[in-house]
């Protein structure tokens, strides 16, 4: 019979489930980013519906209970994936940097064309 924090947690990790599958058929996610979270919640399935698998789990890694080895790899994959995001944000601010300055070369070049044809125009009359 599954508790009622079972039930709770299986209808999120499916709804999760749900959302990488629909992010995964309108390729918003490359295949590996799909893999990835297909991977993460389903062993969030595993572990909600056979729990004694977290406790196995912690003996492997010698620690005492279940929940706490989810807890201590949850936090870790959190904090690598904190680093990542801001890996993409740092990458995403240098290329609009760049983007700035080419556009405002051009900009740049286009007002020094308009400048020198005005001032060659005039100097005709």
């Amino acid at each position: 019979m599954l508790t009622t924090i079972q039930i709770v947690l299986l209808i999120f990790i499916l709804f999760a489930i749900s959302r990488v599958y629909l992010r995964a058929k309108e390729q918003l996610f490359s295949t590996k980013t799909a893999i990835f979270w297909y991977i993460i919640w389903i062993a969030g399935l595993i572990g909600v519906l056979l729990p004694k698998t977290t406790s196995k789990l912690a003996g492997l890694f010698g620690v005492g209970r279940g929940v706490d080895v989810i807890v201590y790899i949850a936090l870790a994959l959190l904090f690598y994936l904190v680093f990542r995001i801001y890996v993409m944000i740092e990458d995403i601010r240098h290329e609009i940097t760049s983007l700035v300055r080419e556009i405002a070369f051009q900009r740049s070049q286009k007002r020094s064309s308009t400048l020198s044809s005005s001032r060659r125009r005039g100097s005709k009359k």
